[in-house]
């Protein structure tokens, strides 16, 4: 959520296998993910829109490739890499390579260093340690946020060089004016906190479906999604279709 008044993003991730109402190819309950993997980027932001109470319009989506390449173009990022990530690291960097034809060098030491492209991505990728999707998903904001802090950096011929460069291999519904136009504010924005979601949740495992995570319940955990992103919307109420959901 970006505020333009007080230059704020706050930044939420929703852990790919929250359980929820599908748009595409129906309104089954499934993982998130598979929203994505039936309807594509579009897909993906209707049933977010629809159990979230949320009004997304546009969206970009990049793969392994795409990002490497975009931090590679502001000159890497600074990540705190700790030692029991080091092993996961190198196997994600090393399956980037023969995907992505991009080679790099692994990582060998802990602590706070500059990585390049391939390997933040292998690191934002790390699921087999510590606390499975919940941290990885710090991790992937953990990199967004040093993308961030170099473009901020920066100035707007390098963003300008990102998004020429990215902007062939990404899907998005946005034109390559309306990217460049709002990189020219990046300088202005701060961003301030970031989040999971669901923030309270059950992680049973269902059948077919495997290890889930079950927002408990889908209501509170709506509520609390429109309290961390729209603080000053006082008023917000869950919709009947929250609410349907919910109790379904």
């Amino acid at each position: 959520c970006i505020n333009n008044e007080t230059k704020e993003v706050m930044l939420c991730s929703v852990y790919r296998d929250c359980l929820l109402e599908t748009a595409q190819p129906d309104s089954t309950t499934r993982k998130v993910t598979e929203a994505y993997f039936y309807g594509g980027p579009s897909g993906a932001v209707e049933t977010l829109n629809k159990n979230l109470d949320l009004n997304i319009t546009d969206y970009v989506t990049v793969d392994f490739k795409a990002l490497a390449n975009a931090i590679d173009a502001l000159g890497g990022v600074t990540i705190n890499v700790k030692s029991k990530e080091i092993d996961n690291l190198n196997k994600n960097l090393q399956e980037q390579v023969e995907v992505t034809g991009i080679y790099s060098d692994g990582v060998w030491s802990a602590g706070e260093q500059v990585l390049n492209g391939t390997q933040a991505v292998a690191y934002a990728r790390i699921r087999k340690v510590g606390n499975n999707d919940f941290e990885r998903t710090q991790r992937q904001r953990a990199v967004i946020s040093a993308m961030i802090k170099k473009a901020k950096e920066s100035d707007l011929a390098t963003i300008n060089k990102v998004i020429n460069e990215v902007f062939p291999q990404i899907a998005t519904n946005m034109s390559n004016k309306d990217l460049i136009s709002l990189a020219a504010d990046v300088f202005d924005y701060e961003l301030t906190e970031n989040t999971g979601f669901p923030l309270s949740h059950e992680t049973p495992t269902l059948g077919n479906k495997g290890s889930v995570v079950v927002p408990a319940n889908l209501l509170s955990n709506v509520k609390y999604l429109h309290e961390f992103l729209y603080p000053e919307d006082t008023e917000y109420a869950p919709s009947e279709e929250v609410q349907r959901i919910s109790t379904a």
